[in-house]
């Protein structure tokens, strides 16, 4: 069925697998920003869903040296002061959450950015003369993620808290690995030799559980998305070591045969005690649970890898949505959600 390109096509109506193939054009997008001298101590990042998503990522590259906090709320921290620097992000521009939380970032703190691909947002950066990343618009925010990372790393290199020649070789270097990974996975290359065709075979009909260690979890918590979003799946996510700590438990009573299809996302940079924990409640929880689909993550580097891994969860999704039966594009009932909200 996923060799069928006729099928693909007419089902994947706005084209979601031929974004996902292009996403690698995302980290060569160039946005214009001045320097930025913010003496700060601490860095807040304001967003939700997908436009969240690049924040959780560059907590694994390229990390923080100062304290970092993702906010998916509608206030700050207590803590957010004249020493915070505060991106506020929504791909729409219209997330009530972001807008809210810029309306109090700027009672706070004078060190602000905007990211977004237009709406409120953008007006309110305009009028408070704020800097802004425009991000291109026309896409779903889980689909335009590394529009804004790179948004988030020119923000961060302008605001002298990164190193500009260091990050955009790696950028370059990881940008390159990743439009050669994915020609494994585009829809033209058939089932028998497409890992991603042949997972999303293993995920249809159930429920899909994702695991990573800390270096991946974001990547594990973008594949929930993705299912979510693109493939309208259940599916949830957990992160070890804290996994063992309790979830683990929750695999061992019940029926074995539990609709579920777990999915471990491995790395061999993570701590070596994470990895074998991995393997350890792999072996314990053998007949309990379903056996892990183990995904491991494929470069040499972490940001190559948490790219390859993001990649790959994006195509195992879109062809989850594609046997669903469903255009992975439209979130139709989120929309709806909006709505009645305001009323």
């Amino acid at each position: 069925m996923l060799d069928d390109l006729k099928m693909i096509h007419e089902r994947d109506a706005q084209d979601a697998l031929g974004i996902a193939e292009k996403q690698w054009q995302q980290l060569e997008y160039g946005f214009e920003l001045g320097d930025l001298s913010f003496p700060v101590e601490n860095i807040v990042y304001a967003g939700m869903g997908g436009s969240a998503l690049a924040a959780l990522l560059s907590q694994t590259w390229p990390g923080y040296s100062i304290p970092f906090e993702v906010v998916r709320n509608y206030t700050l921290p207590a803590y957010v002061s004249d020493k915070t620097l505060c991106i506020v992000s929504s791909y729409s521009g219209n997330t009530e959450e972001s807008v809210s939380s810029l309306e109090e970032a700027l009672q706070k703190t004078p060190h602000i950015v905007v990211i977004s691909s237009g709406g409120k947002l953008k007006e309110m950066a305009e009028a408070e003369n704020l800097p802004y990343c425009q991000i291109p618009s026309g896409y779903q925010p889980r689909h335009a993620v590394l529009y804004n990372l790179k948004a988030l790393i020119v923000v961060l290199v302008k605001a002298g808290l990164l190193s500009e020649d260091q990050t955009v070789q790696e950028l370059n270097s990881a940008k390159d690995y990743l439009k050669e990974a994915i020609q494994e996975w585009v829809p033209t290359v058939p089932t028998e030799h497409n890992w991603a065709k042949q997972l999303a075979l293993e995920c249809v009909g159930k429920s899909v559980v994702i695991y990573g260690g800390p270096k991946m979890s974001p990547a594990a918590y973008k594949w929930k998305i993705s299912f979510n979003e693109n493939a309208k799946n259940i599916a949830w996510w957990n992160q070890f070591p804290e996994f063992n700590h309790n979830e683990f438990l929750g695999w061992t009573s019940h029926p074995v045969d539990k609709p579920y299809t777990v999915i471990d996302l491995r790395s061999n940079l993570e701590h070596e005690r994470v990895q074998k924990r991995f393997e350890v409640t792999e072996r314990l929880l053998s007949g309990m649970r379903p056996a892990p689909h183990v995904v491991q993550a494929h470069g040499e580097t972490i940001l190559q890898q948490l790219l390859w891994m993001v990649a790959f969860g994006d195509f195992v999704s879109l062809y989850t949505a594609l046997l669903n039966g469903l255009n992975p594009t439209p979130v139709e009932l989120i929309e709806k959600f909006k709505l009645a909200l305001n009323d």
